[in-house]
């Protein structure tokens, strides 16, 4: 539904590189919303699609919060939608100049971050999650197989399947990360799920969508929409838990042996597949930032379609010569 009874909002997307970029582009504008992207890559697709592009600095840079500032400023952007976890402390720290940011709480932020710390409050609430350790504190009595990944990161990145002793004392001496910087943790073997959950600042769980994962590759390519009972009450008890209050990505695989739902991460943003969620029914990012913008009461989420799959794939965009030399990225990269 377009929401051109009310002044039309203007919108920051951050990773403006990222796969679901040029949908969210499409649609948020088919909505109304003037929609504004940035990213480090002056290359990035969504710089080009969108109605102006920004290059930014780093997202832990000293220099990302002003030029955010600066362009929430001087372009009157009402809300930010960061999908880079190298940039969500530092974004949150918008809410001070009365920019929406629709993120979880930065407490919550925090902790996702950390996944060591993640997989012990979840064990603390009673939550399933895959035995963990650090890799500087040796396996213990963990068995093999075993995931080996970095304490602090996104997506795939530095993620190993280790087999043997072997195996895990060679992939230690990778100079990348010290031992402190790695966990390993139980392979769990079955089934793996990326799971939207539609939460605003009143805390209420307003949806939770589970996506099978049929083909991964760093990022998801092939997913199906799946009803879950045992997944939605996990994802409710994370939010009871742990109070995100704001939208979050739960990753999570069911035991093959057992059928219990073992969460091995938490994304405290929108997901890559949240172009799937939207596809199944659920308005996700337009529906929380109609509430963020206008009121809870603004927007109400319905039913969602099970069985939807996406198919995640390169698509190519054409626009005219003399349109694309009239362009005017602005370049913040390099801003002192």
């Amino acid at each position: 539904m377009n929401d051109l009874h009310k002044k039309q909002p203007t919108v920051l997307l951050t990773a403006g590189g990222g796969s679901p970029i040029p949908w969210l582009i499409r649609t948020l504008r088919e909505k109304g919303v003037r929609v504004l992207t940035a990213d480090m890559d002056p290359m990035a697709a969504g710089l080009y699609l969108a109605d102006r592009g920004f290059v930014i600095p780093a997202g832990k840079s000293d220099k990302f919060l002003p030029v955010l500032q600066r362009i929430c400023r001087e372009e009157q952007v009402n809300a930010i939608i960061p999908l880079a976890d190298e940039e969500l402390i530092n974004a949150t720290e918008l809410e001070r100049d009365g920019i929406i940011v629709l993120l979880p709480r930065k407490e919550f932020i925090e902790v996702c971050l950390d996944k060591y710390s993640l997989m012990r409050q979840l064990d603390s609430f009673g939550i399933s999650v895959p035995r963990t350790r650090l890799a500087g504190q040796g396996l213990g009595s963990l068995n093999f197989p075993l995931i080996l990944k970095p304490r602090q990161g996104r997506g795939s990145r530095g993620l190993k399947l280790i087999n043997s002793e072997k195996e895990f004392h060679e992939a230690l001496e990778n100079k990348l990360y010290s031992p402190d910087e790695l966990i390993v943790q139980q392979y769990i073997d079955g089934t793996e799920y990326t799971i939207s959950v539609v939460i605003w600042r009143d805390g209420e769980v307003q949806a939770v969508v589970p996506k099978e994962i049929i083909y991964k590759q760093g990022i998801t390519r092939l997913a199906v929409t799946r009803k879950n009972l045992e997944i939605d009450t996990i994802c409710r008890k994370i939010q009871d838990s742990l109070h995100a209050d704001g939208p979050m990505n739960v990753q999570l695989r069911l035991d093959n042996s057992t059928g219990i739902p073992y969460v091995f991460e938490i994304n405290p943003r929108f997901s890559t597949t949240v172009t799937l969620t939207v596809r199944a029914g659920i308005e996700e990012v337009y529906g929380l930032l109609r509430q963020a913008l206008y009121g809870r009461e603004d927007y109400s989420f319905g039913n969602w379609e099970e069985g939807v799959v996406l198919i995640r794939q390169t698509f190519d965009e054409f626009i005219r010569e003399e349109d694309f030399n009239k362009m005017q990225i602005v370049n913040y990269g390099d801003a002192e």
